[in-house]
């Protein structure tokens, strides 16, 4: 479970949220499937699907066959054959939804899929909390175990399996590591079966979370399971500044919103001329200078027309324009077909509504005046309590 106050329940159930596992904003449930399929009766002659979908640490989840006896409900502690070994889960969805969870992540229903043993035991769930309390202390010695070792790899996560015999190791590196002496020197410190696992900066983002630039939670520890590459094409596309600092997410890599959008911006420039295209003019060549997908509008910049600026032309006239000078007909000056802009719409690039950029809003307009006259009125009371005549009350 992602949720450390989750697993904290004398009896196994999640304690923290009050929700019995189905949260789905905090920790322990960011990508938690909304069963909407809950309560409504199966169709007469069918059965309930039997494989269910159980929960781990930083919301990573399997796929699990239940035994035809027995039945199991959301946030249920169940302990699971690995073989070797035993772990403990959490469920995390039932039924139908679980064959659609499956086809999405494209796991076949065949005979490599585990089973679920029964429902933990007290004492197995206290051996489970007692190997996540040790998984913070273990990530902490092993990095002094590999700075040691002088080994180029970063250690990110490490995860105890429920019965406290194995623990996995997740790492970036790179180049290709190798960890031999590593692993024996942790398995001799820990007294553990080790399981190194090397995953990409994506997903270290997805394990740890965080806010992203827009102010929420990151989409790949929130709803994104899948992680397509991002090129710099897509800002290309996007007329985006190629600023790395801003284009980049908080795992380094260029963030994965730049994908949401790209299509429709892909299937709008299609209509725009090539950033290549120029019109002949009599004062010279114009060249494009920016594109407007929004407004529709292309802006041209006359090479001949010193300390002039960007021209804006609508999308069909610079489309029917470059097409005249492709032919070698020459116009007599781009102004001519230009479209007039205000000047707001000049100097504004965007419209403040709520005035979040003033950086005056939290202050006063006008300060309130002290209810007494300030520090004036309160000498004369002080000299007034000490005798001097001038002060003293006429009454």
């Amino acid at each position: 479970m992602g949720c450390s106050s989750c697993s904290k329940g004398a009896d196994g159930l999640p304690r923290g949220c009050k929700n019995n596992g189905r949260c789905g904003t905090c920790g322990s449930g960011g990508k938690t499937t909304f069963d909407w399929l809950e309560g409504v009766s199966l169709p007469d002659g069918t059965s309930a699907f039997d494989i269910i979908e159980v929960r781990f640490k930083n919301n990573r989840k399997g796929f699990y066959r239940r035994k035809s006896t027995d039945s199991y409900y959301v946030g249920d502690v169940v302990s699971l054959d690995l073989n070797p070994g035993m772990d403990v889960g959490v469920v995390s969805l039932t039924g139908e939804l679980v064959r659609t969870q499956m086809s999405i992540r494209k796991v076949r229903d065949d005979h490599e899929i585990k089973r679920i043993l029964y429902k933990s035991t007290k004492e197995e769930i206290e051996v489970w909390q007692k190997a996540r309390k040790r998984e913070e202390e273990t990530r902490i010695k092993a990095r002094e175990i590999i700075n040691r070792l002088e080994i180029s790899m970063k250690l990110t996560d490490v995860e105890f399996q429920g019965d406290e015999k194995k623990a996995t190791f997740y790492y970036i590196a790179e180049e290709r590591v190798d960890f031999r002496e590593l692993v024996r020197e942790l398995a001799a410190t820990f007294n553990l079966r080790i399981d190194m696992r090397q995953i990409g900066a994506r997903q270290e983002a997805a394990r740890v979370g965080g806010i992203g630039a827009c102010g929420r939670e990151l989409c790949c520890s929130t709803w994104l399971s899948d992680f397509r590459s991002v090129s710099t094409s897509a800002a290309r596309y996007q007329q985006m500044a190629l600023n790395p600092i801003k284009l980049a997410g908080q795992c380094g890599k260029l963030k994965c919103c730049l994908n949401f959008e790209l299509d429709q911006y892909v299937e709008a420039v299609k209509e725009f001329p090539s950033p290549n295209a120029k019109i002949q003019s009599e004062k010279g060549k114009a060249v494009i200078f920016k594109m407007d997908i929004f407004k529709r509008l292309v802006y041209f910049l006359e090479l001949g027309d010193k300390g002039g600026g960007p021209v804006p032309l609508p999308l069909e006239e610079a489309n029917r324009l470059i097409s005249k000078s492709e032919k070698g007909e020459k116009i007599s000056s781009l102004s001519q077909f230009a479209i007039q802009e205000t000047p707001d719409e000049i100097s504004k690039t965007y419209s403040n509504v709520v005035g979040q950029d003033d950086l005056t809003r939290f202050d006063d307009a006008k300060r309130k005046k002290p209810k007494y006259g300030g520090n004036k009125h309160r000498n004369k009371r002080k000299d007034r309590r000490k005798g001097n005549p001038k002060l003293k009350s006429t009454k």
